[in-house]
């Protein structure tokens, strides 16, 4: 009888369990079991783990073989776990020294010739064993560079199960593509963006409303024309926003490793994210899903970043019902039958809307062709619950030739991002200690507070109340609106010229009608 032991991590979301991998071999009928909860996809491991051993010129033990995966109430899924339990079995048929691999993390795809492929969620996978004291991970030599990026890792690389066995003292010829060892890289990517708000020709209301969203991190609707210019001011709003910190790369780059759409050549991604899903995307696809356990999807890549919806009216109203939780939140919860996962999603949602379904409702609306009841039901698909969470609301209009020929070229995206960093550092610097880094995130009993005793500077919005043009909760967020127009000028506060601009900002120039 034989006992082998090893580590492995199993992925909720992205929350990384570190998993013992125990391996039992009996003097019994020759088999292979494999119990813990695995999913499909892991219990077919059996198979490939038995073709790449003995790929590996490693003689298959003619026992009856037990794997577990403990803790054994906890679902495992994925083919993560093909090298952990290799290495378990090896260990428990005596192949090497068991006690070698008892406290070392196993990750990675076993291939039928024995070579080692690939898996996602390394990153936060490495990021978990750490944490819970184990260090030194053997990872395939193609996740080698996203292991490194996390602090405090020992990674060893590798490219083949032969590799792996013939370091732990299998007595086997040592194989000719060994790995190399991997250089940590910490410094990451920080890629200038590719458009420039100095492209975007007049428009400086549009203009102005980006830099508000960017310094204080507001969600923004803009409703125009087509051609007026929503997609051009939409992309160049990631080209605002001051670099990702280190924890906030770091969480940002686990989410796309899970995702499967991160490259590890080019370090962490420090650059927010821009994502734009087509209107015909799926609830699975905004949100995340798949069977066993889900994946994350547009809103949770976005995190820390832009989401932005073009034809917004147009996506389908489960789909953006969905965004709902994460507006409020930061954050997704998603059940399903193979487990519940976490994932972030604190992103700035950016809507793109034309004002009718023929988009030439502009001005005097002579041009529109739509029913009324046409348009009714256009912008009935953005919810009112929806809407209310968005703290921007502006109109676009086509650039007359005055405004493009008269002014020339606007400011460049690094004029305006310094001043949206400097906003920031002032948000920063108030908000210290509260748990809280932009304006967008304060609760409205906080902001209300901070702004003292002098209802005198409220009176447009209880004017606004009364007339139905705000909810409790838009007041709340014209109030932020506001203070993030203080912190672009410089003040210390709000005055009731800013709460003006915020209440204008809000409503659509609906405030004056």
């Amino acid at each position: 009888m034989g006992l082998g032991r090893t580590l492995g991590v199993s992925l909720l979301g992205l929350a990384g369990h570190v998993i013992e991998v125990e391996a039992h071999l009996a003097a019994s009928v020759p088999g292979f079991s494999l119990v813990g909860l695995p999913d499909a996809a892991l219990a077919e491991s059996r198979d490939r783990v038995r073709a790449a051993v003995t790929s590996s010129a490693i003689r298959w033990p003619q026992r009856k073989i037990t794997v577990n995966l403990s803790p054994a109430s906890l679902p495992k899924s994925g083919s993560g776990f093909d090298l952990a339990i290799a290495v378990a079995m090896l260990a428990g048929a005596e192949v090497f020294d068991a006690a070698r691999v008892v406290d070392i993390v196993h990750l990675g795809e076993l291939g039928l010739d024995g070579r080692l492929r690939p898996v996602r969620g390394v990153l936060p996978a490495v990021a978990a064993a750490v944490a819970a004291g184990h260090p030194t991970v053997v990872v395939p030599l193609a996740n080698a560079a996203e292991a490194a990026l996390v602090p405090g890792a020992i990674v060893q690389a590798a490219s083949n199960l032969a590799e792996v066995a013939w370091r732990y003292g299998a007595e086997i010829a040592e194989p000719v593509a060994a790995g190399t060892p991997v250089a940590v890289v910490l410094a990451g990517r920080r890629a200038q963006p590719d458009v420039d708000l100095a492209e975007v020709l007049g428009q400086h209301q549009a203009r102005a409303a980006l830099e508000v969203a960017a310094a204080g991190g507001h969600h923004l609707l803009m409703v125009g024309p087509p051609g007026a210019g929503k997609t051009m001011l939409a992309a160049r709003l990631p080209g605002l926003l001051p670099d990702l910190t280190e924890s906030e790369a770091v969480e940002v780059t686990a989410v796309h490793s899970v995702a499967g759409t991160f490259d590890p050549g080019e370090g962490l991604l420090r650059r927010p994210p821009f994502e734009d899903p087509h209107h015909t995307a799926t609830p699975a696809a905004i949100v995340g899903g798949g069977s066993g356990i889900p994946r994350p999807g547009a809103a949770s890549r976005a995190h820390r970043g832009v989401l932005f919806m073009d034809e917004a009216p147009e996506f389908s109203p489960r789909v953006l019902e969905t965004l709902r939780q994460p507006l409020e939140h930061g954050e997704l919860v998603i059940h399903r039958a193979g487990g519940t996962a976490r994932y972030p999603a604190r992103f700035q949602l950016v809507l793109a809307a034309n004002p009718c379904p023929c988009g030439r409702a502009v001005g005097k609306g002579l041009d529109c062709t739509c029913a009324p009841m046409a348009r009714r039901r256009y912008w009935a698909r953005l919810s009112g619950p929806l809407l209310d969470r968005v703290d921007l609301q502006v109109e676009v209009h086509q650039a007359s030739r005055a405004e493009i020929d008269g002014v020339g070229r606007g400011e460049s995206s690094a004029v305006v991002a310094a001043r949206v960093a400097d906003a920031r550092q002032a948000q920063a610097h108030r908000l210290a200690g509260t748990g809280w880094s932009t304006n967008a995130q304060v609760p409205g009993h906080w902001i209300r507070s901070a702004l003292g005793a002098d209802r005198s500077l409220l009176v447009d919005l209880d004017r606004a109340l009364d007339r139905g043009l705000l909810s409790l909760r838009g007041v709340d967020r014209v109030l932020r609106v506001a203070w993030t127009l203080a912190d672009l000028a410089g003040k210390t506060a709000p005055g009731r010229s800013e709460i003006g601009q915020g209440l204008l900002l809000r409503t659509r120039g609906q405030v004056g009608a």
